[in-house]
């Protein structure tokens, strides 16, 4: 997303735990906002879903 031009990226846990992705090697992707494909501008706030792996 970066190489894209984006960089308002906001990550969310998605277990609900509330958990802060410190170290983001041992985390994976479950979901993003909006969804892949989307045109958006590169402004835009992008959410990463993920969950511990």
């Amino acid at each position: 997303m970066q190489a894209a031009g984006l960089y308002n990226l906001r990550e969310v846990d998605s277990s609900g735990k509330k958990r802060s992705m410190i170290i983001d090697r041992n985390w994976c992707q479950t979901g993003q906002d909006p969804k892949p494909g989307t045109v958006v501008s590169a402004g835009a706030v992008i959410t990463l879903y993920a969950d511990k792996c």
